[in-house]
């Protein structure tokens, strides 16, 4: 495989100063290496190969350094499997389990929760994601009798960049989440995978950008403190993932946790996953490790975050430009790849008559007949029986050119006169 070399990491670099890699099947044997074909494409053990192992447990210290001795981390494949395994550990549906989320989630984690019979209720959120206060209130009046289900024991939550709403929750507001959880004993599952997607702060369209993190150093001491940091009691498993960093089809990641809870982990995956693919394993060993090592992998998400920075900024200025603001508003995003965007129903020409679910879906089908998706905020609700709080949609700047997303946004904006009958 031909690979960039940091600190430069666009094409032409690539191609002009990048490294070929290859990976032969006795590299250990006749070429003093310590990872090739030959042990990573046979089985290995559920916990994950001890070369990448070594290698995530590392760059889990230099990033959290969990204040406690007897951590420890986990391969996984990828973090949708590392959840479905947690919800199988920590709940039953024969106890009536429930954990608590976001008001609006991330509709796998739901998806995956629904089959195993866990029930799934959502705390309010604002601008900085979920609000510890409304989490402590729901807590302290819980009634299983009129809740269908028992007090809930476990949180899921996505800190950073938060899926669907794009909220990112700042130092503070993590240590008061982490804080009610310890009043009322709730375990936490803190899912990452935008977490190195943390952005320049927006300061306009025409505003000159600030300028970004020059050294590694600066770059970790930057960002948010991770939940995991702040855990003092071991209620934290951490859920990394390469999906969003390097590739979303490798299907890898690690999970981080106290070692009795990685123990029972290790077992469920030895009767169901049997650990994540031994070819991804060893493709992103060679590249993270043996290539670029723990400097350069940082400098590779330094540049990522760059990136998307200037992903975030097209988008929100082609709202500003083509968004009807009397009826639209939006934050800008501090992390990962969605931007939330709130239209105010009551403004809507048929609010007193028509209910908020069906100009939802009136804006989403004119959305469809012009040629954009953005995804209804009812596909993301925790508790699909509840009424919608509000009236939003989805977007994401991920992959999409700032061409592309300058069309969709204006696509949108167009749906959202047409319901609205602006002219």
């Amino acid at each position: 495989m031909h690979i960039p070399m940091p600190p430069e990491f666009s094409k032409a670099a690539a191609h002009s100063a990048g490294r070929q890699v290859t990976i032969g099947k006795h590299d250990v044997a006749e070429k003093d290496g310590v990872f090739d074909l030959s042990i990573g494409l046979n089985y290995g053990q559920s916990i994950g190969s001890a070369q990448l192992l070594r290698w995530v447990t590392e760059h889990t210290e230099l990033v959290s350094r969990p204040p406690y001795a007897d951590w420890r981390c986990a391969l996984t494949i990828g973090s949708t499997g590392s959840l479905e395994a947690a919800y199988r550990m920590f709940c039953d549906r024969n106890r009536g389990d429930s954990i608590l989320t976001e008001e609006y989630s991330f509709s796998t984690a739901l998806e995956t929760a629904a089959p195993l019979g866990i029930k799934v209720f959502g705390v309010k959120i604002d601008d900085e994601g979920l609000i510890p206060a409304s989490m402590d209130e729901i807590l302290s009046t819980w009634d299983e009798t009129a809740r269908g289900a028992r007090k809930p024991t476990v949180l899921y939550t996505v800190p950073s960049g938060q899926n669907p709403t794009g909220a990112m929750q700042g130092e503070q507001r993590r240590r008061g989440i982490y804080e009610i959880c310890r009043k009322h004993d709730i375990f936490i599952f803190e899912d990452e995978p935008y977490y190195f997607l943390q952005m320049q702060p927006y300061t306009g369209p025409n505003a000159p950008a600030l300028p970004p993190p020059a050294t590694v150093e600066e770059f970790l001491g930057g960002l948010v403190p991770t939940l995991l940091s702040m855990d003092v009691d071991g209620r934290v498993m951490r859920h990394d993932s390469f999906s969003k960093v390097i590739v979303p089809g490798s299907r890898l990641g690690w999970v981080t946790a106290s070692e009795q809870v990685i123990e029972r982990y290790i077992r469920h995956a030895e009767c169901c996953s049997q650990g994540p693919s031994g070819f991804s394993q060893l493709i992103t060993y060679k590249l993270v490790d043996e290539e670029w090592g723990h400097e350069g992998y940082l400098k590779w998400l330094m540049n990522l975050r760059l990136e998307y920075t200037k992903r975030r900024n097209a988008i929100l200025a082609a709202c500003e430009k083509f968004l009807p603001r009397e009826v639209v508003s939006w934050t800008p995003p501090a992390a990962g790849m969605f931007l939330w965007l709130k239209v105010d129903h009551q403004l809507h020409p048929d609010a007193a008559t028509r209910c908020l679910i069906d100009i939802e879906q009136e804006i989403f089908d004119l959305c469809i007949d012009k040629g954009v998706l953005a995804c209804p905020g009812s596909w993301f609700r925790a508790e699909q029986d509840k009424p919608l709080s509000g009236l939003f949609f989805r977007t994401m700047f991920a992959s999409a050119s700032e061409e592309q997303m300058a069309v969709a946004i204006e696509r949108f904006g167009a749906a959202v006169r047409d319901s609205y009958r602006m002219g």
